[in-house]
């Protein structure tokens, strides 16, 4: 007959407090198995040397070089500051228009009336940078210009080079780049602040997108390569590296990766199919068509669906991370949920993040096309005849596509989250035996039949028994 004996020493202490088996720590997730982490690897990491060769043999070197055209942005600009306003009747400076046989009922004819009788500003302007530093010009501004400017204001000035030399400057904007540094500053602060080191990271996750956004996409855009498979891999770069950064390089991180690029997949698909459909040019105001203008090989529709997918992106993370990590939570707080248990109730949060995310991605749309959208009130046209228009037309579909991949993340990712999670070898199992404590100093043992069994939780495993 074999006997277990009584440790003895002092009982050990239970963890942080609690007289039961399991713990209420809400840190990092348990690793899952060695098995289940090969099965991961297996699929990210060709997925990860597939995006590294894309962005080797795609790599532009930078943008093409051009002629400068003068127009819209394509054209150069130096930093000035107006030393000197005055205020002068329009008809002073000879600005004043006539309205066309006296008609004011119209917009010109307003205007026009305001520059005759309106007083105008006449500021003097003096170059702050580039080889003209130090020289100064005149730039009078019409009672009716939507900027007005003032005494000792940072200004942006064209430059045009073939004009005569009275009107090679020109005022085009202000200089907001203190205003909008410091808004930056703030918003990276409160990030610190509140996220700390997740916070930092996400920070140079953040940079990083920037920096493959601007060194890579947009230059390999303009050497002439395929938008759609440029916007892929930057995307999927992009995504490989936030996520990993932000959120650590565990099996969780990696079942979000999952989910994002299917659902980006989906809306790669979607999006070529509809845009094509639909007869979507990608050309539909001045910015598009100087581009179109300046480098007539660039598919403009497929830069239109690139442009889709990765203004998805930033959604698609957020959604994948979320379901991921309800999924994961849910299975610690109860480890003996199965994965069809795991689906539902991560589906019934899904459901949730779903509505509130659509109608973020509706009202940011709607609220980019706002001046458009008034333009078409004032013209009292109908829902159809704005809806079919090209501009309307290409914010729908965007929307739409964008959307779909987003309500078709939810279920997939949980999913995946799920039969992960669930088929964990190494999760959580039953709670180990209770070691018997030794008696108190002094105090006879007690018999184990005479002990009471003590309290356990319902899904602890049993205890060791006596073997005689």
């Amino acid at each position: 007959m074999t006997t277990t004996q009584p440790p003895t020493g002092p009982p050990a202490p239970e963890p942080h407090g609690h007289p039961h088996g399991h713990s209420h720590n809400h840190g990092p997730a348990a690793p899952v198995s060695q098995h289940l982490r090969k099965v991961i690897a297996a699929v990210l990491i060709p997925f990860a040397t597939a995006v590294l060769v894309g962005l080797v043999v795609l790599w532009p070197g930078g943008a093409p070089a051009h002629e400068r055209t003068g127009v819209g942005f394509d054209r150069q600009t130096q930093s000035a500051t107006v030393t000197k306003l005055e205020k002068l009747p329009c008809k002073d400076l000879n600005a004043s228009q006539t309205p066309p046989n006296g008609d004011t009922s119209t917009a010109e004819g307003q205007s026009a009336q305001s520059r005759a009788e309106g007083t105008c500003g006449r500021a003097t302007v003096k170059v702050t940078s580039g080889p003209d530093k130090g020289r100064t010009f005149t730039e009078i501004v019409q009672p009716d210009s939507p900027r007005q400017l003032r005494a000792g204001q940072d200004v942006v000035v064209a430059y045009e080079p073939k004009a005569p030399k009275d009107l090679q400057y020109s005022v085009t904007d202000v200089n907001r780049k203190l205003p909008m540094a410091l808004l930056a500053g703030i918003f990276a602060l409160a990030v610190v602040v509140v996220g700390r080191l997740r916070g930092v990271m996400a920070l140079v996750a953040l940079a990083v997108s920037f920096l493959v956004l601007t060194f890579f996409i947009l230059p390999a855009i303009l050497q002439g390569s395929n938008p759609l498979v440029v916007a892929v891999i930057g995307a999927s770069a992009i995504m490989l590296c936030a996520l990993y950064m932000c959120h650590g390089l565990t099996a969780r991180t990696s079942v979000a990766v999952l989910g994002t690029l299917i659902s980006l997949l989906l809306i790669g698909l979607l999006g070529s199919l509809f845009i094509g459909w639909a007869s979507l040019t990608g050309n539909t105001d001045d910015n598009t068509g100087l581009i179109h203008g300046l480098y007539p090989d660039i598919d403009m529709s497929g830069l239109l669906l690139a442009g889709v997918i990765i203004g998805s992106l930033g959604v698609l993370d957020d959604v994948t991370v979320t379901q991921t990590s309800a999924v994961w939570e849910l299975h610690q707080a109860n480890p003996s949920m199965g994965w069809r248990g795991l689906y539902r109730a991560g589906i019934r949060i899904g459901r949730d993040h779903i509505a509130s995310v659509v109608n973020t991605l509706v009202l940011a749309y709607a609220g980019a096309a706002l001046p458009l959208l008034l333009l078409f009130s004032i013209a009292q046209s109908s829902v159809g005849t704005v809806a079919n228009s090209e501009l309307v037309a290409e914010e729908i579909v965007r929307t739409l596509i964008g959307s779909i991949g987003l309500v078709a993340s939810v279920p997939v990712t949980t999913a995946l989250a799920a039969l992960v999670v669930s088929a964990d070898r190494s999760g959580p199992g039953p709670a180990p035996a209770e070691a018997p404590t030794a008696p108190p100093s002094g105090t006879a043992p007690t018999a184990p039949s005479a002990r009471p069994a003590p309290r356990r939780p319902s899904l602890a495993g049993k205890g060791r028994r006596r073997k005689t």
